[in-house]
């Protein structure tokens, strides 16, 4: 399981690049440590996953030292259109047998070092042992360039959105009673690449009481009528960029009594979240404006889990939509809106839509009904 990479324009990186080495500057460290994962691929393009090889580009601070990327000989033999030259980054390849991490850390400035979420414990040991004593995180570093979405990277989380639309638009040709979640599930996956993704991510297909466990993926139970069925579905774009959206349906006329006047508080929780969308507005306080409908209505027990998390690169990443979190909305930021009532053992429901926060407010960038949809 090795590092893989995909395009990325000359310019964009560069640009990504030197703001990264402001915000080193500005955080107090003398370089940051990038593992692959989705803030390798947003910086030079280069995704895959971290293995026992280690694999890192580390930015200096100090202007006066390049960018340098270590990585086995085994994997650059694999990257040679990435444009290293050009973006100015020397590459440091290694091969088995030789010191890969005191490789990454020769040259560098005395002084605290940040490194990627994504940056095993394996090598943050190894990197101790190798002179990196003092570690920090990266996240409050990179976040600050990830948050805010580019008109270019708006796009594609657009794209994103109404491809996944578009699988939901079809869940009724697989959606029925005598079928198990497995197979709907089955069936969905296949559509999600078919409308343009490059893989299903995920796909959660939670019928009757399996509704009500909000990370429920599959199971082999049968839909049975009057069934209410969760499904939340969601992957990436060849570019990397990412889907969420969840609907709600009923196979039949829903069997229980309280489904009506609960999914239509559901309904208003929902709404009331995108309207408390935009800019200067705290993320905790989009989340108190679905919580309150729902609070008010009855229900503020059987909604669980936080209003929404921030989309990009990764499916969850910030900003995120939550009690204690005072972070002010910004242009460019995109995240989803998804309040959710489950009663545990019976039945639940949620609706999800992903959204972008403009000038004038909020832009949806998913666009089927968000009424209960009875099949």
């Amino acid at each position: 399981m090795g590092v893989t990479s995909s395009t990325i324009d000359v310019p964009t990186a560069r640009d990504r690049l030197h703001r990264l080495r402001a915000l080193t500057e500005a955080a107090g460290v003398s370089a940051v440590v990038v593992s692959p994962g989705s803030d390798l691929r947003y910086l030079i393009g280069i995704g895959g996953a971290s293995h026992e090889r280690l694999t890192a580009l580390v930015v200096p601070t100090d202007p006066g030292l390049p960018p340098h990327f270590v990585v086995p000989k085994l994997e650059y033999a694999g990257l040679g259109h990435v444009p290293f030259a050009e973006l100015c980054i020397e590459v440091r390849p290694w091969v088995d047998g030789e010191n890969a991490h005191t490789l990454a850390l020769a040259g560098l400035r005395p002084g605290p070092l940040a490194f990627s979420d994504t940056t095993p414990a394996l090598h943050l040991f190894q990197l101790r042992d190798a002179g990196a004593v003092d570690q920090r995180p990266a996240w409050p570093i990179v976040r600050e360039l990830r948050m805010r979405k580019t008109p270019a990277e708006l796009a594609e989380l657009r794209a994103a959105g109404a491809a996944i639309d578009r699988v939901h638009a079809r869940v009724a040709e697989w959606l029925r009673p005598g079928r198990t979640e497995r197979e709907v599930a089955g069936d969905i996956a296949a559509a999600i690449v078919d409308e343009g993704h490059a893989t299903a991510e995920f796909v959660i297909v939670g019928s009757g009481p399996n509704g009500s466990s909000p990370h429920h993926a599959v199971s082999d139970r049968v839909v049975e009528r009057g069934d209410v069925i969760v499904v939340d579905i969601g992957g990436p774009l060849p570019s990397g960029y990412c889907s969420d959206s969840t609907r709600t349906y009923a196979a039949g006329p829903a069997s229980r009594a309280d489904v009506p006047s609960a999914y239509a508080a559901l309904l208003a929780s929902q709404q009331a979240a995108v309207d408390a969308v935009r800019p200067g507005v705290s993320c905790q306080e989009v989340d108190r404006a679905a919580r309150r409908v729902l609070v008010e209505a009855g229900l503020g027990d059987h909604f669980i889990h936080r209003t929404g998390h921030g989309i990009g690169l990764d499916v969850h990443e910030e900003p995120y939509i939550v009690e204690g979190n005072e972070l002010p909305l910004e242009v460019g930021m995109t995240f989803s809106i998804e309040p959710c009532i489950v009663f545990p053992g019976r039945w639940g429901a949620r609706i999800e839509d992903i959204v972008a926060v403009t000038d004038a407010g909020v832009e949806r960038l998913n666009h089927r009904p968000r009424d209960l949809t009875v099949l």
